[in-house]
């Protein structure tokens, strides 16, 4: 009996994939558990669609991300930190820091998407690298001023 599993089953198969297995099992245990359901026509044709719906979805992701990727490219923001005589920061520029500076500038940017590997304790100009979506990934020149 070909049936459609719904869900990963582990040992036997993964989502969407289309198996061959017994009548008992799948009876017994896929259809009652609501893990599976019957490869019919139908079903088959539903599978199809969704997966269609699932790609042009993450067709429009990926054209986002794009275009946001485009826009960070082009921005450049100035953050200011407190500084003392010896040319360093007292404190520092963080991850958070430069996301609020994003959104002032107008684009909204989760911290958590920023790769700052340390903060920023100096006063200059940073590339700073912003994780978007996937492999797709953007630069953002961040100057630092010390007051």
């Amino acid at each position: 009996m070909k049936v459609i599993f719904l869900q990963n089953v582990k040992g036997v198969a993964n989502k969407d994939e289309i198996k061959e297995v017994k009548p008992g099992y799948a009876q017994n245990f896929l259809f009652k558990k609501k893990v599976a359901i019957e490869a019919t026509q139908a079903n088959l044709d539903a599978l199809a669609a969704r997966k269609q719906q699932e790609k042009e979805k993450e067709a429009q992701k990926m054209a986002d991300a794009k275009a946001l990727a485009d826009k960070l490219n082009k921005v450049g923001i100035t953050l200011k930190g407190k500084g003392g005589d010896t040319g360093k920061l007292y404190g520092a520029i963080t991850a958070a820091d430069i996301a609020k500076g994003l959104a002032d500038a107008g684009v909204e940017v989760d911290k958590k998407d920023i790769a700052l590997k340390d903060p920023l304790k100096e006063p200059g100009e940073f590339k700073v690298k912003v994780k978007i979506y996937h492999e797709i990934n953007a630069e953002v020149k961040v100057t630092v001023i010390a007051e």
